[in-house]
């Protein structure tokens, strides 16, 4: 009858520690699979991002962070600028190819938006500007001002509440005397 042999593996990932336990039938067996794990896992770990400028059919230029999928293509990750050939400019943080993090979106119009993307919306804390200076800070869902926020005028006049795409209903008006 074959003794049985537990193999602990201990990794370590960005502050996280994993523990996994191998139950291998015979002791033999043990050195080869564990140099056969370290091999796939060195296989499949993503390979550190590079830094360069890359420039798209369309025209649109991208300068920062990347690394090149499986297929060969150029895939966005990390922290970059990409220009579009209309004019628009995001610089930030890209994952999986997409504006994932902090970023600052520049529309041609003048219009800014400041804050937190996730797949390529504005998805949480942020802060938009329209062309005229007037602008909306506070909770964003799916490109969409919602939550609590609060919209500020040409004028400098403030109101404050809740917010629902295009509807604010009972939003209270900050009066300021100087």
């Amino acid at each position: 009858m074959p003794t049985e042999n537990l193999a602990v593996n201990e990794s370590h990932s960005k502050g996280a520690k994993t523990v996994t336990f191998d139950l291998n039938p015979c002791p033999e067996s043990l050195d080869s699979d564990q140099s056969d794990k370290k091999d796939k896992k060195k296989e499949e770990a993503p390979p550190p991002p590079t830094k360069g400028v890359y420039i798209f059919p369309n025209g649109d230029r991208y300068d920062g962070e990347y690394q090149h999928g499986s297929d060969g293509s150029l895939e966005r990750n990390g922290y970059g600028v990409h220009t579009t050939t209309d004019g628009s400019v995001y610089e930030g943080e890209w994952k999986g190819d997409k504006m994932n993090g902090r970023g600052k979106l520049t529309h041609p119009s003048g219009a800014l938006y400041e804050g937190e993307f996730v797949n390529n919306q504005f998805h949480g804390q942020g802060k938009y500007t329209w062309k005229n200076n007037s602008f909306y800070e506070g909770q964003f869902n799916e490109n969409k001002m919602e939550g609590t926020g609060q919209f500020t005028d040409t004028e400098g006049q403030m109101w404050t509440g809740t917010f629902r795409y295009k509807a604010a209903p009972g939003l209270r008006f900050e009066l300021k005397m100087n």
